[in-house]
């Protein structure tokens, strides 16, 4: 009788030999040796086969265990993947990204390939091969340390998208809870310890899907520190974790939180160096300056302000979770200041009814001289903005216009020099009615003129760069915008002093980055509140 030996029956013959005791001492030649000589010769020299055969130990675990068929095509396989990619000379799959070459049908016979064999050939083959089986096989090729992390990165990435296709939306497979967390697990725990060996978006998409599946701590724990040691590759729409159900917020910035504090740590690393004091060997800690270089502070400041512009449209976010978020980078020096001013914009635009103490604190996130022009003129027009604020813009806008055409600025009254002249973010403690109106949002009359002022300005400043017979006249009108620009702070301020502000203001004005031009935008007329009065 003839038996045709193939890679998918070779494990349940094998099996069946041993049970019925085939062996050489009952004849010569028997089924045993032949099939163990087949193995050998034939099926552990193929890539293919020996991931078939692989797969099909799993009806016949034990057996296949005990006559060691699965660790011999775990090696088989393991010490293929270690090659040098130049000896590969055998057919795989490889339809993650199709090779030039590939497109123009450059093979050899037999299916041979001719061109350069890429580094991650065998990640798609071997994403095939079951969660258990698959693991043994990574950690073989890992402990061989012949393949680098980055393959080792894109393996995962194969295995994960094969057998989650829902991965990369968040997307539980026929809401298997237990198989999804089981395998989410195990790729976590195989994660190379380099850094950057897999994407930082990957890492934060492992994060989404090992909350949704309530993972062990420890595994996200590992995610998050990994994440936070290239934050700076992450993209605001990475960041945006859903929160679990049942929490009060849309989205889980506590965990982002985590994320940033652990970005931070990495900038107080220190080096410490031993010093021997007598029988005893002392440590001594020598500040060796962050870690961290400039260019991916800045990253992180600037993804963090878009991220918070993103979750301040929660209507249910706490301004301490905001304000901690935010304070956590204050001390990344950034040129611009539009980012986190378009956040706070956006946190007052959902929360119209915080106090304005509450609204104080907030814009103290922001260096009103930092502000572009555009900014700036939309803060102008802004009703939610505390009077304060509004004000302090203005004026450090027209001091910028005045310093760029080389006059000087004059004098301000008192009360705007204390106005100004106080540090960003710091606190006043007077609790004066005067400093109550300043603190609470402007009415429409007094950011028209304000809003004048600043449109004026921006008209001097444009006509002193044309070229006409009035253009060696600008620093003279520009003197003179800024004097009169005095004149009206002062009476604002002397008007301020006749009564109480009321905390309410318009919801109308647009927020920065939503395509309308200050220009653009037309004011309602608003009968002006008690205490405040219109100037001419």
């Amino acid at each position: 009788m003839t038996v045709t030996l193939n890679a998918y029956n070779v494990v349940n013959a094998r099996c069946a030999a041993e049970y019925l005791e085939m062996r050489e001492t009952m004849e010569k030649g028997n089924l045993i040796y032949k099939i163990d000589v087949f193995l050998n010769s034939s099926i552990f020299r193929s890539w293919k086969d020996s991931i078939i055969v692989l797969q099909t130990t799993k009806s016949m675990m034990m057996l296949s265990e005990e006559l060691k068929i699965v660790s011999h095509c775990i090696d088989a396989i393991a010490s293929k993947v270690s090659i040098d990619v130049s000896k590969v000379d055998w057919s795989y799959t490889y339809n993650r990204k199709k090779l030039p070459e590939e497109n123009n049908h450059h093979m050899l016979n037999g299916g041979i390939r001719s061109m350069t064999v890429p580094a991650d050939w065998w990640v798609e083959d071997l994403a095939e091969v079951e969660l258990d089986l698959y693991k043994r096989v990574l950690v073989n090729i890992k402990n061989k340390g012949l393949v680098h992390d980055e393959v080792i990165g894109e393996a995962l990435k194969a295995f994960v998208s094969r057998r989650i296709p829902g991965f990369s939306k968040g997307v539980i497979p026929n809401g298997d809870m237990v198989k999804t967390r089981s395998i989410v697990d195990t790729v976590v725990w195989l994660l190379p310890n380099e850094k950057g060996s897999v994407s930082c978006s990957f890492l934060l998409k492992l994060l989404k899907m090992a909350i949704l599946v309530d993972s062990g701590e420890t595994g996200k724990t590992l995610l998050v520190k990994k994440i936070s040691q290239q934050l700076e590759e992450a993209s605001v729409q990475d960041l945006l974790i859903r929160a679990k159900e049942g929490e009060p917020t849309i989205y889980d910035v506590k965990t982002v939180q985590k994320i940033v504090e652990g970005f931070m740590v990495r900038d107080q690393d220190r080096n410490g160096d031993f010093e021997a004091e007598g029988n005893e060997i002392q440590e001594v800690r020598k500040p060796t300056g962050g870690i961290l270089s400039e260019a991916s502070k800045l990253m992180v400041a600037k993804l963090v302000d878009s991220y918070l512009a993103e979750v301040a449209k929660d209507p249910n976010l706490p301004l301490s979770m905001f304000m901690e978020l935010a304070e956590t980078v204050s001390g990344f020096s950034r040129p611009a200041h539009d980012g986190i001013y378009r956040a706070i914009d956006m946190y007052l635009k959902a929360h119209p009814g915080i106090s304005k103490s509450e609204r104080k604190k907030i814009c103290r996130l922001m260096d009103c001289k930092k502000l572009s022009v555009e900014a700036c003129m939309h803060a102008v027009q802004n009703e939610r903005l505390p009077l304060r604020v509004v004000v302090q813009v203005l004026f450090f806008e027209q001091v910028r216009a005045a310093a760029s055409s080389g006059s000087s600025t004059p004098d301000l009254p008192k009360p705007l020099k204390d106005l100004n002249s106080a540090s960003h973010g710091s606190s006043r403690t007077t609790t004066t009615n005067t400093e109550e109106d300043w603190d609470a949002v402007a009415s429409a009359e007094e950011l028209r003129t304000l809003r004048g002022e600043l449109a004026s300005l921006r008209l001097e400043r444009s006509g002193s760069h044309a070229k006409s017979p009035l253009a060696d006249r600008g620093p003279v009108n520009k003197v003179k915008g800024l004097l009169a620009t005095k004149r009206i702070f002062t009476k604002i301020w002397s008007n301020k002093g006749g009564g109480t502000a009321e905390n309410s203001g318009s919801d109308s004005s647009g927020s920065l980055g939503s395509g309308n031009h200050p220009e653009e935008v037309k004011m309602a007329s608003t009968p002006s509140r008690k205490g405040r009065h219109s100037v001419s």
